[in-house]
């Protein structure tokens, strides 16, 4: 299984298509399509940038070249397209029964949950990227949420007075930063989006904690779970981006695009250029998350009113 959403790279892709079917079984209805949220807006202008130099004024261009990062674009194309019909047949409804039968809470605790088990890697690859003070950041981070986080199913340590946010990283960034080019463009069954060093990263990162602890993270019973949360969970989080690039004239350049700009943005935020990776317009408030509940103001104390002034006395005539 594959999400056609581009950078969706998660281990245990296989655990979703083997059980979607189940979670939507489970739901005990067919699944009901939340109210629709306004279309969003085709994300055409990346394919442009991408594919089509500028035009001298009145004529129009036409690109049919197979672009240099895609040399397999048919292959690449073709798994595209399968993987398409699956999200919108099985993955999608998937994750929406996934949605519908887990509050918003309990999927922000195992999401916490993998993120802090992952912390460890995050780290390393910041020494590898001699950030060392990133690195403390992010073992504080583990250690916090490990502990006053309940084993990482709370984020403590990103609110105050620790302030200290998760960060994103991986061996591919790490290949990155130090220059090694994407490579061709890959859409790889399973995987989705990527690129030759993306997924050499992912592997080296995959096989850390397996290799470099045991057990529990080579075995079975927790990476087929770990997948399929991770999976469902960012094909939730994700939902805008994903309906954002299907409204596309062509989807398959404009998933393309967007994850080749994202990890473009990534890899120059390593060197402090850029602000990192855009969200579409009409999605940051979606990923942004439920805006943060505050209590309301205390009601003022009411005014005693003021007296009026005695009247006057009457002056002798």
């Amino acid at each position: 299984m594959a999400s056609h959403f581009p950078g969706f790279v998660q281990e245990g892709q296989l655990g979703v298509v083997l059980s979607a079917a189940a979670l939507v079984w489970a739901s005990g209805q067919p699944v009901e399509a939340a109210p629709a949220p306004p279309q969003p807006a085709p994300v055409t202008a990346l394919v442009q940038a991408e594919e089509t130099p500028p035009a001298p004024d009145g004529q129009t261009i036409t690109v049919t070249a197979r672009p240099k990062s895609d040399p397999i674009q048919g292959a690449n194309a073709a798994s595209f397209k399968v993987a398409q019909a699956v999200d919108n047949k099985l993955v999608g409804p998937a994750a929406e029964t996934y949605k519908k039968l887990l509050p918003k809470p309990a999927r922000a605790g195992l999401g916490n949950f993998i993120r802090n088990i992952g912390e460890p890697v995050v780290a390393l690859n910041f020494l590898l990227q001699l950030k060392p003070g990133k690195a403390a950041e992010t073992l504080g981070r583990f250690g916090i949420n490990s502990t006053l986080g309940v084993g990482g199913l709370f984020d403590v340590a990103k609110g105050k007075p620790f302030n200290l946010p998760h960060r994103r990283n991986g061996f591919a960034n790490t290949l990155g930063f130090y220059g090694v080019g994407p490579g061709p463009y890959l859409y790889l069954p399973g995987i989705g989006s990527t690129s030759l060093r993306d997924v050499v990263g992912g592997a080296v990162d995959g096989v850390i904690l397996p290799m470099g602890i045991g057990a529990p993270f080579n075995k079975p019973y927790y990476t087929i779970p770990n997948g399929l949360v991770r999976s469902l969970d960012r094909r939730v989080e994700l939902d805008c981006q994903i309906k954002a690039l299907q409204a596309a004239d062509d989807p398959y350049a404009a998933t393309r695009a967007f994850y080749l700009k994202k990890r473009k943005a990534e890899i120059d935020a390593l060197h402090g250029r850029g602000k990192g990776p855009e969200v579409p317009e009409q999605c940051k408030d979606q990923l942004s998350g439920p805006a943060e509940v505050k209590p309301a103001p205390a009601a003022a104390p009411p005014v005693a009113p003021v007296p009026e002034p005695a009247p006057a006395p009457a002056t002798p005539g």
